[in-house]
């Protein structure tokens, strides 16, 4: 009995974490894709993702999350011990209403911050409530409405199927991707412009160990805890897509620094930059280049 309270108060303790790590805004993951940037003299810039990607199912986790957490709603009498030898000994009638009633506070706790959790979790969503059925396509409706996607598909199972490209002048910063009403969230790819016409270009979410990409390593951490539960395997867990994919940069620009295997490649179309990312890819790519104006 207490090894089974033990696992179920550390898949309470992992369910916690995750759900904080989501409140601080990292929702995303990409799946299979192939991913480019084109970055040209004079400041024309392209970019287009093809693939995957995937929303954490909060409904989900929160579901699974609120039976971890209330796993023991029934009370269960803790046993007491004798002062001096201490041994186990027939609790009193006191001793028991205490303990009902510091379990019912700790009980009534968790409920109220669950509650908070949630109101948060749709706040971040732009008012979208994640236990809505509807809460998907919802999402799905307001990203086709923005600009440069043009195609989005639910799959189930929080998994999106997206087609998006845009273009235009580099005279501002680029992040991809960004959802309207989404109060924070991670991205997968950064564009950054420096004086002087360089570029620096992140891709965070294209590794399954960066911070951009953080709950790779960490559902797969919980798949094990999950496994160890009554209720028997990892059936219930959230089924996050196994990173895989390409990302290419192409320019006319001068490379100044990149952490490819190969440096750049000379082809027809320019300079050519690329990483293949699977779920070992360890360092998110990076690149600097400088453009002429």
């Amino acid at each position: 009995m207490q090894g089974d309270f033990s696992i179920k108060r550390l898949g309470a303790g992992a369910f916690a974490a995750v759900m904080a790590m989501l409140l601080t805004g990292c929702l995303l993951s990409p799946g299979k894709f192939t991913s480019q940037l084109d970055l040209r003299n004079g400041g024309a810039f392209a970019y287009s993702y093809s693939g995957e990607i995937y929303l954490l199912a909060l409904s989900k986790l929160a579901e699974m999350g609120n039976k971890a957490e209330l796993s023991d709603q029934e009370f269960i009498e803790q046993p007491c011990y004798s002062d001096e030898e201490f041994e186990e000994r027939t609790c009193t009638a006191d001793e028991i209403a205490v303990q009902k009633r510091e379990w019912q506070a700790d009980r009534d706790q968790r409920i109220k911050s669950q509650k908070k959790d949630a109101e948060m979790m749709s706040a971040m969503l732009g008012g979208i409530d994640p236990a809505d059925p509807g809460a998907a396509e919802e999402l799905a409706n307001r990203l086709r409405r923005q600009k440069g996607w043009k195609a989005v598909e639910y799959k189930g199972g929080g998994l999106f199927l997206v087609e998006f490209r845009i273009e235009g002048r580099l005279d501002h910063d680029f992040q991809f991707p960004t959802i309207e009403g989404f109060s924070m969230s991670n991205f997968f790819v950064l564009v950054a412009n420096r004086e002087g016409g360089t570029v620096r270009v992140d891709a965070p979410g294209f590794s399954a160990q960066s911070g951009g990409n953080a709950f790779h390593s960490i559902m797969a951490g919980m798949a094990g805890v999950v496994s160890r539960r009554e209720t028997g395997g990892e059936d219930g867990m959230p089924k996050v897509p196994e990173l895989d994919g390409t990302f290419r940069i192409v320019t006319d620009g001068e490379v100044l620094a990149n952490n490819t295997d190969e440096g750049p490649v000379d082809t027809t179309a320019g300079k050519v930059l690329e990483w293949s990312i699977n779920k070992r890819t360890q360092t998110a790519p990076t690149a600097l280049i400088r453009l002429a104006p």
